[in-house]
């Protein structure tokens, strides 16, 4: 179904080329960022009081990559959490007369498909927190239990744009980044929970081809104006969401509201220790900040429409006020009642209304206690 190899062909061959280094500043980076995954793993853990000091936690590896290796952990990424989906695909197509043809065909078509999406990424994503990283001989160092990766070239371009302090960016970015790894070496029960999520999400994919062209026909009609759309409020979805089945909408509205919850957590964490470890944070904050909302030239803020990446930029705002407005009410114990199970998370509505996650949360907790 994904010619796996070929996506990483194509995306290594497309991909731009990052900023000019010498190998010894190459080097330094490198050396640079590691150490600052490592302070930066201090500094989160005292602000977000989520480990007790000396608690046991299964700690995940920090990689330092390029935008090639950042291709390829992803697509490894992929490769594991969609297999499901494609082994269902492949069974059915199996059936059909010159399945195996077109197999190869659609897999290599996909392959490229996939190869050009991720050369688009590679050049803007800084660092990730991969949840779902297999085994990979080509970035050692995991065991299937998430790693974290800082891609380094990218960071660097981006240093150099905003023309900031590189030592204080570098910092301030995996303070961010490392906010993540804690939250998912902290909360055990929290990478399950989101690969049922997303394989729910996955199980209710249409994989009869005229129905999944079907939709993909209304979709590009409602892009181009072909039917009065705006009624129903779809001009605001992306295509990937208008190709989506109602059963998958519910699933994303609760995906959406934990990403928005992680996403905004680590602004709020990354806000909250700046200024005591990142001298220049405010000039960094203000300048990344004008950065996310200007986006870059047409073609780009066109894709990010397509893909729903705009919608990420909503998820760090709307989930950063969440987070502040309930750690400003109930102080940080209270809010890291979220990571109790996942009925404490809150719902896409709750992070838009936070009272109401605290009203939820906190009576039921105060209820129980005084039952007991």
């Amino acid at each position: 179904m994904v010619d796996w190899n070929l996506a990483v062909a194509t995306a290594t061959r497309l991909v731009r080329p990052g900023p000019e280094v010498s190998r010894d500043e190459a080097r330094a980076v490198v050396a640079e960022l590691r150490e600052h995954a490592r302070t930066s793993e201090r500094h989160v853990r005292e602000f977000t009081r989520m480990i007790e000091e000396g608690a046991a936690v299964h700690d995940t590896p920090v990689l330092v990559v390029d935008r090639a290796g950042w291709v390829k952990a992803n697509v490894a990424g992929f490769r594991e959490l969609l297999q499901p989906l494609l082994g269902k695909m492949q069974d059915r197509r199996a059936g059909a007369p010159g399945g195996a043809v077109l197999g190869a065909v659609g897999g290599k078509v996909t392959g490229v498909e996939l190869g050009m999406l991720l050369s688009f990424l590679a050049s803007r994503v800084l660092g990730q927190y991969e949840t779902f990283a297999p085994v990979s001989r080509d970035l050692p160092g995991s065991a299937g239990g998430g790693r974290l990766l800082l891609v380094a070239p990218n960071i660097v371009h981006v240093e150099r744009e905003l023309e900031v302090n590189p030592h204080d960016f570098r910092l301030w970015v995996c303070l961010h980044e490392e906010t993540h790894r804690t939250q998912f070496t902290a909360v055990p029960w929290l990478r399950d929970h989101l690969e049922g999520e997303i394989q729910t999400f996955l199980g209710a994919t249409e994989v009869d081809p005229m129905t999944v062209l079907e939709r993909i026909r209304e979709a590009a009609q409602s892009f181009a104006g072909a039917r009065p759309d705006a009624e129903r409020g779809d001009e605001g979805r992306s295509f990937v969401e208008l190709v989506q089945t109602p059963e998958q909408r519910e699933v994303l509205g609760r995906l959406t509201a934990v990403m928005s919850l992680l996403e905004g957590h680590a602004d709020f964490v990354m806000d909250g220790v700046g200024p005591q470890v990142v001298p220049s944070v405010a000039e960094i904050r203000e300048k990344f900040q004008q950065r996310r909302a200007s986006g870059a030239g047409r073609l780009d803020a066109a894709l990010r429409k397509l893909l729903g990446l705009d919608a990420k930029l909503r998820q760090y705002r709307d989930g950063e006020r969440f987070v502040r407005a309930v750690v400003g009410q109930v102080g940080m114990d209270g809010f890291n009642r979220v990571w109790t199970s996942p009925n404490t998370l809150p719902t896409k509505a709750e992070i838009a209304q936070p009272a109401d996650w605290v009203a939820r949360v906190h009576r039921k907790g105060s209820e129980e206690s005084e039952e007991r």
